[in-house]
């Protein structure tokens, strides 16, 4: 079984509600050169994750086992497609909707904490014209499929092919997850396929089941380790690159300094 180390963590359920929700929206951004702007609310760093994938894959039962530590044998489709709407709502416009069933999860990741929204995207064909704006927004993402359904595991690719045509970049923070491992005697795919297209797509892979709760936060905190990796990658290379400029110009300032002396120089000696 593909698997991942096991960390410490602490982790919170966050239940959204219309109603009765007391808790905080407000955001503030933070600049970003490369993909969404951070925010944070309530002191504490916002991820934007989206979960992609075929429909019927269990991206919603990853997800409500993620921040609910439930399982639901059967899972209503509209009801996913109420809740990508209100989502899609919030993750674009920042507007407080919310359906009453939507959740966030703040965990303590390698000591650090987090707050985690989480959108669970609909894989029916009548939601594909929002994808772009799904991709536009996320900081993460999650690539699912069923080891059950060939046809999920091909799409995962083109997913991925989804997300850089998108953002325009290929670094993309990436999780690939094998969900239905509880369903052996139904598999089609088996995990060397699965880590060969994650080695492919460079990021980690996992074989998940919502239904026994394995590796479900493995996948999505290995999420925000990336994510991580990559924010701190890129501020180095920032860094690197405006040391570069500065040195150019410094050079550039000693030569046009240089010439100035000698004509300078010159001129005394003539006089």
């Amino acid at each position: 079984m593909a698997g991942g180390d096991t960390m410490g963590m602490g982790c919170t359920a966050r239940r959204r509600s219309n109603k009765n929700s007391n808790y905080s929206l407000s955001e503030n951004g933070e600049g970003s050169t490369n993909g969404p702007p951070r925010t944070t609310r309530g002191g504490l760093r916002v991820y934007k994750i989206v979960i992609l994938g075929d429909g019927g894959v269990g991206k919603s039962a990853v997800t409500l086992q993620f921040v609910s530590h439930s399982f639901l044998d059967y899972h209503d489709p509209t009801i996913g497609k109420q809740w990508n709407f209100y989502a899609f709502l919030f993750f674009a416009l920042k507007v407080d909707i919310f359906p009453e069933d939507s959740y966030q999860q703040q965990a303590v990741i390698d000591g650090e904490a987090a707050l985690l929204d989480i959108l669970d995207t609909a894989g029916q064909v009548e939601f594909t014209a929002m994808r772009d704006q799904y991709m536009r927004c996320g900081e993460g993402f999650i690539i699912c499929y069923s080891v059950t359904d060939r046809h999920s595991f091909q799409e995962a690719s083109e997913y991925r092919k989804l997300i850089a045509r998108v953002r325009l970049t290929e670094d993309i923070p990436l999780v690939l997850i094998a969900n239905k491992l509880d369903l052996q005697s139904q598999r089609k795919v088996t995990t060397e396929e699965g880590k060969n297209l994650a080695s492919q797509l460079g990021c980690p892979f996992y074989e998940t089941s919502a239904a026994l709760r394995h590796y479900i936060d493995d996948a999505f905190h290995t999420l925000i380790r990336e994510i991580r990796r990559k924010e701190a990658q890129r501020a180095l290379s920032n860094g690197s690159s405006s040391e570069k400029i500065h040195t150019k110009r410094r050079s550039r300032w000693w030569r046009i300094r240089s010439i100035f002396a000698l004509v300078f120089k010159r001129r005394r000696h003539s006089n």
